[in-house]
């Protein structure tokens, strides 16, 4: 006996009524301002046919102020799992068509539900957020749902990847859950992100302020380094977090995606070519990272905030890596509060996530200054020191060429737990560079000379030949070799592929008490 037609009719009328969202209207005007639905961008995400619902029937259960009148779609969060380059990834994306996008006690128990499931089945979750907040007619239960969902992402940080793309508005307590994720991308425009807005910010300080001064995409993005990345529109949103999911592994128990094939060994002569002629031309980084990394495929994160430092993935002969880099085109290359706070941040989640890091060095020291000093550069800087000593990873280390003081340790020196350190020719290991050692050992010698200009340089050759020369360390067996620029690419590959076995035990804790 077939199923009774009536029955398939309203199973069809009602799934057909929650895909229409808060009326085809609203999702007409969004389209107008180049956003999509919140189906539009979890159908733009997975694999066509891949994506399976989880609670599209339900509904919110407030009676206060009206809203038992109030049919509030899958009371306004999609919810799901679906294949993404064959993987499996639990998404929702908030509905701003639906009630703003409001978050009630039903709607946080939906994302809670599958954060549980993302838990259990060890897959990544992403989280698409457009919101107006919390949902008022239900009171102290949406601030419950908050706290919630709060609890559920650190419970599974550091378990399963989780990525916030920020495609509306997320204000207030609705900013704290994507805070509390691994990556934040953020829509350039038709998106804002902040906790006090212009007229709270008035009324409690007296300060005048617009909405991009804070809460834009380019403000996050290079200002406060609250997100990570800078998506064109919805759809670009959804390619990133493609991406980023494709160097990540689905949890913390297994390996990254490496795509390991045969090595290849050979020589880069073009490396030799990008090492400047003097000491003091700045070195360009992204240029070295381009030749290292497979097909010059570099996914940098952060690039608009702490340039000085620069960080992200790629592939090297196929093994999946966490690059840091000192950028000597900014600030010299040297570490300050921000690009600290941004290094360590990330070897953490390399570290995590089962990401062998690749160092490259060419650091002068930390940045000097007083608002530097006032602002805790020591406790900031003690950051990247902290995280590469935790890492139990992979750790490869590039002295390039300067590697100055306490940022030559913080760049994850062998002190530090570097498995493998290479050094060019060009490499110079010191306390301090040449010019500032011989000003401070040779003053009374400088102010005896003829010519003391004459006589501070030739002092600093030597002082350089001689102390901060990369064989001095080698014969301390504090580097395992040096070599040509031109093998840089084969000795870290073959370097990676030797320690991927690494095991490294440490003693049983919670965990350490990272300076924050």
């Amino acid at each position: 006996m077939a199923i009774d037609p009536k029955l398939l009719e309203e199973l069809r009328e009602r799934q057909a009524t929650a895909r229409k969202a808060g009326g085809e209207d609203k999702l007409a005007k969004r389209r107008e301002k180049g956003m999509m639905g919140a189906r539009e961008r979890l159908e733009t995400f997975f694999q066509p046919g891949t994506f399976q619902e989880f609670g599209m029937h339900a509904e919110h259960t407030c009676t206060r102020f009206g809203m038992d009148k109030k049919k509030l779609p899958y009371d306004g969060v999609v919810c799901g799992t679906g294949l993404v380059d064959g993987r499996p990834v639990a998404a929702y994306a908030q509905d701003f068509t639906v009630s703003g996008g409001s978050l009630g006690r039903i709607h946080a128990k939906k994302i809670c539900d599958l954060m549980d499931f993302a838990h259990e089945s060890g897959m990544p979750v992403v989280g698409v957020s457009d919101s107006g907040g919390a949902r008022i007619q239900e009171g102290v239960d949406s601030l419950s749902g908050y706290g919630q969902v709060f609890f559920k992402n650190v419970l599974l940080s550091g378990v399963v990847p989780q990525i916030a793309v920020i495609a509306g508005p997320t204000a207030g307590g609705a900013a704290y859950s994507p805070a509390l994720t691994d990556f934040l991308i953020m829509t350039r425009d038709n998106s804002n992100m902040f906790i006090c807005g212009p007229d709270v910010i008035k009324a409690a300080t007296g300060e005048t302020a617009q909405l991009e001064q804070f809460a834009s995409a380019a403000a996050h993005a290079s200002i406060s380094g609250n997100i990570h990345l800078v998506a064109d529109d919805d759809k670009h949103a959804m390619e990133l977090t493609a991406k980023l999911l494709s160097f990540l592994p689905s949890n913390n128990i297994g390996d990254p995606p490496h795509v390991l094939t045969d090595l290849d060994l050979s020589d880069d002569p073009v490396m030799n070519e990008l090492v400047p002629g003097s000491p003091k031309e700045p070195l360009d980084v992204m240029a070295v990272i381009d030749r290292l990394v497979d097909d010059g495929d570099f996914f940098e994160i952060m690039p608009d905030f702490a340039r000085s430092l620069v960080v992200g993935f790629g592939r090297i002969e196929g093994v999946v890596v966490g690059i840091v880099a000192n950028n000597p085109m900014v600030k010299a290359g040297t570490l300050d509060i921000d690009s600290s706070d941004k290094g360590a941040r990330f070897i953490r989640t390399c570290n995590i996530y089962n990401i062998p890091i690749v160092t490259l060095v060419d650091v002068p020291g930390f940045m000097p200054g007083l608002a530097q000093e006032q602002g805790g550069i020591i406790r900031h800087g003690a950051k990247m020191l902290f995280a590469y000593a935790a890492a139990t990873v992979p750790k490869i280390t590039m002295i390039m060429r300067k590697a100055y003081g306490g940022a030559y340790l913080a760049m994850c020196s062998a002190d530090l737990g570097a498995d493998m350190v290479f050094a060019w020719p060009t490499a110079e290991i010191a306390v301090m560079g040449a010019e500032g050692a011989v000003r401070v050992l040779f003053r009374k010698d400088l102010k005896e000379a003829e010519d003391p200009k004459a006589k501070a340089a030739e002092i600093a050759e030597q002082y350089r030949n001689e102390f901060a020369s990369p064989y001095q360390a080698a014969a301390n067996a504090m580097i395992t070799d040096v070599i040509e620029p031109s093998k840089t690419r084969a000795s870290i590959a073959l370097a990676l592929r030797n320690t991927l076995s690494k095991r490294d035990t440490r003693p049983p804790k919670k965990h350490g008490n990272i300076p924050l």
